[in-house]
């Protein structure tokens, strides 16, 4: 991503916390999807941000390659990213749990559950079943039912990993236009070296 930075120069940023905080902190000054910088709930919201650009995003990223895409099945690596996904939305399930708030991080919708969002909502695509975490799948519906979200979910296109793991025909159909489009891919990346 480029913006004018406050200097007037082009500043360049790139990988999705990063361009999140960046945007907050130079667009959200009311905090209507942050804290103010240096609170306690500011660097609370940074760790549910860290935890799903470390955790969440690449564990189940690996999920849907290995459940979904990979031209061969590997039990091994199906398995293994499926249960971190899990073990992650166990994190998730019960602090959102203990804490008793609607949020990650208060009763404050911020740019941490935006992150999350998709991820979560698309748990069945990875093959994650979302029912086993009740009080996370609790926070994804409220998410969906917040405006910005149910507008946004539909850009560039409608968004469908919720609703498609239920048709496994059109799931399959999806799944091996995904996969042959990853492997082009990677073939031409390797021509590349």
């Amino acid at each position: 991503m480029t913006d004018s930075f406050t200097d007037g120069q082009m500043i360049r940023l790139f990988e999705s916390g990063s361009i999140m905080i960046y945007l907050v902190e130079q667009y959200d000054t009311e905090h209507k999807i942050s804290y103010p910088k240096g609170s306690r709930e500011d660097y609370e919201v940074n760790n549910w941000l860290f935890f799903l650009n470390a955790g969440v995003g690449p564990m189940q990223g690996q999920a849907n390659h290995f459940f979904r895409y990979a031209p061969e099945k590997i039990p091994y690596g199906i398995n293994r990213y499926q249960n971190e996904t899990r073990r992650l939305y166990r994190t998730l399930d019960k602090h959102l749990k203990d804490a008793g708030t609607e949020y990650l991080v208060g009763n404050k919708c911020t740019i941490a559950d935006i992150a999350h969002w998709g991820w979560i909502a698309a748990a069945g695509w990875a093959g994650v079943d979302i029912d086993e975490f009740p009080t996370l799948k609790a926070w994804e519906e409220r998410m969906l039912k917040r405006p910005g979200v149910e507008k946004g979910q539909d850009v560039p296109v409608p968004h469908r990993m919720k609703e498609l793991p239920k048709d496994k025909e059109a799931a399959e159909r999806a799944a091996k236009a995904a996969s042959e489009w990853i492997q082009r891919g990677q073939k031409k990346d390797a021509e590349k070296i």
